[in-house]
């Protein structure tokens, strides 16, 4: 009986020795963190945001890959969350040195502020001449409410224990003090971010002096500073670089229900619309807050 004999045009597409590949050939996966950094709230996780929790999964399933040469990171991200940006690069750092693999990290759009953070996690960085790369600073922001209640005839009543507790209230008039204690912090933080990319980029960086100023360049120009390794997407570098290792993209694990084609249920419980309860009212609020949030972040980048 002759052997099964499998049609060229479909073993490019079947894995491992069926498709042709070699069980032993070199491997590189490739994870894309794209969005903005941000802890998550309940609920499942939006895709356009990166913390501990979406990462997780995703990192440890290419840092396991069989045959892994390297392991390559994508960021597109304009920033967001300092706690969440450590977290997830510890994990990267942490992951790499358990499985003796280097990292090479590659800037598309935008890696700044925490999505540099990200990269700086990575043993080398590239970037596209055009990407925005840096942006190392802290920054916050909020609303001044005050006069909009008084406006409508709204009271408001707050109670606190600890004259701490309403600091940088939104309602209430901004106080010096309280500006003098956010910059306090803003500057422990600033500290911590500028010591993590020292730490990771060594001699490599140049000395000038608006290195650490929340400034950003193009990608040329970081590559002058000391802030990116090289320039070119992932295709050029790592063809280069690993000539005869296949690069594999590896995306996290999407809901059962999504696996099947199968969308959320058209009506809840109380019989509403769908997933129309109280409490998905507050999520649907608490949702449109963070889209505007995360289009605002994009869009100081011109994005």
């Amino acid at each position: 009986m002759d052997a099964l004999r499998i049609p060229d045009r479909l073993s490019s597409r079947l894995p491992g020795r069926l498709g042709g590949e070699r069980a032993d050939q070199a491997v590189v996966p490739l994870v894309r963190l794209t969005g903005v950094i941000a802890p998550q709230l309940g609920g499942p996780v939006p895709r356009s945001v990166i913390n501990s929790v979406s990462t997780e999964k995703v990192l440890e399933r290419a840092f396991t890959t069989d045959n892994a040469v390297a392991v390559a990171i994508v960021i597109n991200s304009p920033g967001g969350s300092g706690t969440q940006s450590a977290l997830v690069a510890d994990r990267i750092r942490g992951l790499a040195v358990e499985h003796d693999l280097p990292v090479l990290a590659f800037c598309e759009d935008v890696a700044a502020s925490g999505g540099y953070w990200l990269a700086c996690a990575a043993d080398e960085i590239y970037a596209h001449p055009t990407s925005t790369v840096g942006s190392i600073g802290v920054i916050s922001s909020g609303f001044g409410l005050e006069g909009l209640i008084e406006r409508f005839g709204i009271e408001r009543r707050l109670h606190t224990a600890g004259a701490s507790k309403s600091r940088l209230d939104p309602f209430l008039p901004e106080k010096e003090e309280d500006v003098a204690w956010l910059r306090r912090f803003q500057d422990e933080l600033h500290g911590m971010f500028r010591d993590w990319v020292v730490e990771r980029r060594g001699d490599r960086l140049a000395t000038d002096t608006e290195l650490f100023t929340g400034e950003v360049w193009s990608g040329a120009k970081a590559l002058g500073l000391g802030l990116v390794d090289g320039l070119g997407t992932p295709r050029s570098v790592l063809a280069e670089r690993f000539p005869d290792a296949k690069v594999t993209t590896v995306e996290g694990r999407k809901p059962l229900l999504a696996r099947l084609g199968l969308g959320a249920p058209a009506a809840s419980a109380s019989g509403g619309p769908a997933g129309w309860t109280q409490v998905g009212a507050v999520d649907v609020a608490l949702g449109l807050a963070q889209a505007a949030d995360i289009r605002a972040s994009w869009a100081r980048y011109g994005l």
